[in-house]
């Protein structure tokens, strides 16, 4: 794994998060801290574990809709660290954004397997109309990303999307040109 989030920060991603639920503390720290020594100029973001993230120098954590307020998790990190917040709901970004979120992932925008009924773009139009920046997240694909950012979001992001890609230099270019 370490080798695919260099390619990806030496493909020009700008954010990585590193999303392994269920990998022992001593495990992550070790992924983190590997990932942390190859991310250049890029963020590296830690899924739920502001400790992990805090203890290997990486860039922020990534907050799950059920978690504590980020303003918490800022208190603990300080000015430079990152609190991204997934949310599924208009309402679930201003919370996020009330609570001093640097941004906010929501979805799922469009249709993919396990994540339920999609928002649509509709949600995503108002939820950037909020003072956080906010990430479309769920079913984005290189065809249908223009239309997230049409609908006002800051970027994109993606599992599949990345994860899948014969060549993600070609994939982050494109996104890029967007």
């Amino acid at each position: 794994m370490p080798a695919r989030i260099a390619a990806a920060f030496a493909a020009g991603v700008d954010y990585v998060q590193i999303r392994e639920k269920s990998l022992p503390t001593r495990e992550l720290f070790c992924l983190v801290e590997e990932a942390v020594a190859v991310r250049g100029s890029g963020r590296l973001l830690v899924n739920d574990r502001a400790d992990v993230a805090l203890a290997c120098g990486a860039d922020g954590v990534h907050l799950p809709a059920d978690r504590a307020p980020a303003a918490e998790i800022r208190a603990l990190g300080g000015p430079g660290f990152l609190v991204g917040v997934s949310c599924h709901s208009v309402e679930e970004v201003e919370r996020a954004a009330g609570e001093g979120a640097d941004f906010a992932v929501l979805g799922p925008i469009f249709t993919t397997p396990g994540k339920g009924q999609p928002l649509g773009l509709g949600p995503l139009e108002l939820a950037a109309r909020l003072p956080i920046p906010v990430l479309a997240l769920g079913g984005v694909t290189l065809e249908n990303a223009r239309s997230c950012l049409e609908a006002g979001a800051a970027g994109v992001a993606g599992i599949r999307l990345f994860q899948d890609a014969l060549d993600l230099a070609k994939v982050v270019r494109r996104l890029k040109a967007l």
